[in-house]
């Protein structure tokens, strides 16, 4: 069973993406299932979990609509505002109506504050989380990087991924640093972390798998194979490459492994975070 951990489905008419560079060439276009289910079907995909980009929750009720009516949508990762402890829980409530609701994500790595995640209120909206079971993405860079040790010491039941590796400065070939934060970060046995994003944080127009290597490889050895999710972030990949050429870098950059230890990054892993309700 494989599946994508991470990609985004979005349309710039029906919602705002602050991020978004105007009229963007790649990004500023509508992306939908249509344009992805003939490359996941290509490549044995039986799916993917699309994650948010908005902090609206126009959003998440499009997606969830969208995964409503498309079964290769196995899970939505949405936003909820965790600062808003009178409503939240309002809000979880109704998002855990859908079946296909797996978990929440904000876009931390544009907050100002490199401490965001330990905001009192923050902390508050996590607990809340947590006592519900419901997993976290934790999106960051490498000056937000040292705030997941805290966080998992006062949440400690919240079940977190750090996405995209926690976006290393691969282009510019800088290891250190985030690579002790990692290293560290690995030793928590419950966070988990997903192998995303990398193409995009490398050189545009002339990264390559031997590129890739280094950071790929110091997750691989100290999370191991049973806490890393594969994941696209296309449409976001597209910056720097196809769909396609995301998964051969992944695999390339690896290296040469069993069956059994590479289908545990490629699915397996995901749908036992997300507790994804697969097809037959």
């Amino acid at each position: 069973m494989r599946i994508d951990a991470h990609q985004h489905y979005w349309d710039p008419q029906a919602v705002h993406y602050f991020w978004m560079p105007e009229n963007h060439p790649v990004l500023t276009r509508a992306y939908g299932p249509a344009d992805l289910e003939p490359i996941l079907e290509r490549n044995q995909f039986a799916g993917s979990v699309l994650v948010q980009a908005a902090h609206d929750p126009k959003e998440a009720a499009w997606m969830l609509d969208l995964a409503d009516k498309h079964p290769s949508i196995l899970g939505v990762v949405a936003w909820a505002d965790l600062r808003d402890g009178a409503n939240l829980p309002a809000v979880l409530d109704n998002l855990q109506k859908h079946p296909k609701f797996k978990g929440i994500r904000h876009l931390v790595q544009d907050e100002p504050d490199v401490d965001w995640l330990l905001r009192h209120d923050v902390l508050d909206g996590l607990k809340e989380l947590a006592r519900r079971g419901i997993p976290y993405d934790i999106l960051v860079k490498p000056p937000q990087l040292h705030v997941v040790e805290p966080l998992v010491d006062r949440v400690p039941d919240l079940q977190v991924v750090i996405d995209h590796i926690a976006k290393p400065y691969i282009k510019d070939r800088i290891f250190d640093g985030w690579a002790q934060q990692m290293e560290a970060i690995a030793k928590i046995p419950h966070v988990h972390v997903k192998m995303s994003g990398m193409i995009t944080e490398a050189d545009h127009t002339s990264w390559s798998a031997e590129s890739l290597r280094p950071y790929v490889q110091h997750v691989y050895w100290k999370f191991g194979a049973d806490r890393i999710l594969f994941g696209s972030d296309w449409p976001v990949c597209l910056l720097a490459g196809t769909w396609k050429e995301v998964l051969a870098a992944f695999t390339q950059a690896l290296g040469p492994l069993d069956q059994h230890t590479r289908a545990k990054m490629l699915g397996e892993n995901a749908a036992r975070f997300y507790k994804l309700s697969l097809p037959a």
